[in-house]
């Protein structure tokens, strides 16, 4: 997705406008590009002064993003004239479109949106919606002042509702046409440990759409970076050494970033520091509220319950399926630890034969190598264990979920949270998180789920479901709620 974050941050007073600015992006559905380098002066045979190098870019993808959310209304305006009856159109109502579509735009840039970079994909979704509502309630507004203007109030709020649907796919093209373009993100030095450098590199170069360009730094001088170099430092892990000249550095770059935890990434040993009598960091976490949960179990009921009425059928046909290739009990009841530690018996499809357990134990018998495949990820890539044909669609599409709908609405699950694991494991967990995990209500979907499927290992998903509990609000469960569905049509990861 964005709500507090797990990164800390330390900023100059030039950046504080951005208060997201320290964020690393969520584990990306988005595969690495091939990105170009070159210098878009350096063609032209031009020598620009350093600052308009450095904010050429910024500036080029920011008309790009806004030329894309331009494209979105624009996209939203002619889908939605196809769906109107003949004779509503008119100039009135494009006037109003207009005025709405530039409004939204306006706020959008006063939310920092672009470029927007280092904004978590629901931090862009909350600023989006919040940005829409605040137009429709200007058209509320206007429909009271203004004569004739209360019908025109319900179609505008379509049309920034079908703008809001299709912007993220049409921002996503844009960043990929900048990223191609090589005027994607902005430069950043990396300070960190000689164990953590690389790390960070490469994790900043695969998640390229957080906007962090990284360089690493190997001098113990700031004096060594040249003008004109990059205008971001990112401090992490055990760079102790360059923490007294935070001072120096705030002078050097535009931007300083205490980077703490990444989604899949954990960056460990750093300690809080205060610059010039300012908080250089600020430890926060997610928390839980009655308010928040009480929201979050309404929009469950409204959801959950409508869903479970439309996929009975699908339900039944899977069920007979299953009883057609394996006859016996075609639901399986599974004890998972819920919140507070109370067990949950988990409701799925039968996707294995019912001698699961023995089959399984034969297979390590014989093949040693994939008990170890086990318990890395307490999956296995070709099990033997899985119903034919019937097992594997169900699982790949995750149909063999769909009965915990009714978990959902007896509430002992949620939409959004850390999935139940039996006790298997959980054991391998360590007893911290063991802690942590008891404190959030499990959900049929999860940030790992959305991001690696069952691809991660057991440090992985654990680093994963960490993050999202230290930073979980009601926009991140929706963002990742949104994201399953893409995640599930692809399949990817999943056994």
């Amino acid at each position: 997705m964005f709500a507090p974050s797990a990164m800390t941050t330390g900023r100059s007073k030039a950046s504080k406008s951005n208060d997201m600015t320290s964020r690393a992006m969520p584990t990306g559905s988005v595969p690495p590009i091939a990105a170009k380098t070159a210098d878009p002066f350096a063609g032209a045979g031009l020598n620009p002064p350093v600052g308009l190098r450095r904010r050429f870019p910024r500036l080029a993808t920011s008309s790009f993003l806004i030329a894309g959310d331009v494209a979105s209304y624009l996209i939203a305006y002619f889908v939605l004239l196809s769906l109107l009856p003949a004779g509503v159109e008119g100039t009135m109502m494009e006037r109003a479109f207009t005025i709405a579509a530039l409004a939204a735009i306006v706020l959008y840039a006063s939310a920092g949106l672009y470029p927007g970079y280092r904004l978590h994909e629901h931090e862009h979704l909350r600023r989006r919606s919040i940005a829409a509502v605040k137009v429709a309630v200007l058209t509320a507004c206007g429909a009271i002042i203004l004569p004739e203007a209360d019908r025109l109030l319900l179609v505008t709020i379509v049309f920034l509702g079908l703008g809001l649907i299709v912007q993220p796919l049409v921002q996503w093209l844009a960043r990929v046409l900048c990223f191609r373009l090589g005027i994607w993100g902005e430069r950043a030095v990396i300070i960190a440990g000689r164990n953590l450098t690389p790390a960070l590199v490469a994790h900043f170069k695969d998640h390229w759409q957080s906007g962090i360009r990284p360089e690493p730094f190997s001098s113990d001088t700031l004096e060594a970076l040249p003008d004109g170099g990059p205008s971001i430092a990112i401090i992490a892990g055990d760079a102790d050494s360059l923490v007294p000249d935070l001072a120096a550095m705030r002078r050097k770059f535009a931007e300083v970033i205490l980077l703490c935890d990444t989604p899949n990434l954990k960056v460990s040993g750093l300690r809080p520091a205060e610059v010039g009598g300012e908080i250089g960091i600020c430890l926060t976490t997610g928390g839980s509220s009655v308010n928040s949960d009480l929201v979050r179990r309404i929009f469950d009921l409204a959801i959950a319950i409508p869903a479970a009425i439309v996929v009975t059928p699908f339900i039944a046909i899977a069920a007979a399926a299953i009883y057609a290739i394996d006859p016996g009990p075609v639901f399986f009841r599974h004890a998972r630890e819920g919140r507070s530690g109370k067990p949950v018996h988990v409701l799925k499809l039968r996707t294995m034969y019912q001698d699961a357990e023995q089959r399984l134990e034969a297979l390590f018998r014989d093949n040693p190598a994939m008990r170890v495949e086990w318990q890395t990820h307490f999956k296995l890539k070709d099990d033997p264990r899985i119903l034919p044909v019937i097992g594997h669609m169900l699982r790949s599409s995750s149909v063999d979920e769909l009965p915990q709908l009714a978990n959902i609405i007896a509430g002992q699950m949620a939409f959004v949270g850390p999935r139940p694991f039996p006790e298997y494991h959980l054991s391998a967990m360590d007893s911290e998180f063991r802690d942590k995990r008891r404190s959030v209500t499990p959900g049929l979907t999860g940030l790992w789920q959305i991001s690696e499927r069952s691809n991660a290992d057991i440090e992985l998903q654990q680093q994963l479901d960490e993050f999202y509990i230290d930073n979980r609000s009601l926009w991140f469960d929706w963002h990742i709620l949104l994201s399953t569905i893409p995640a599930v049509l692809r399949g990817k990861g999943a056994c």
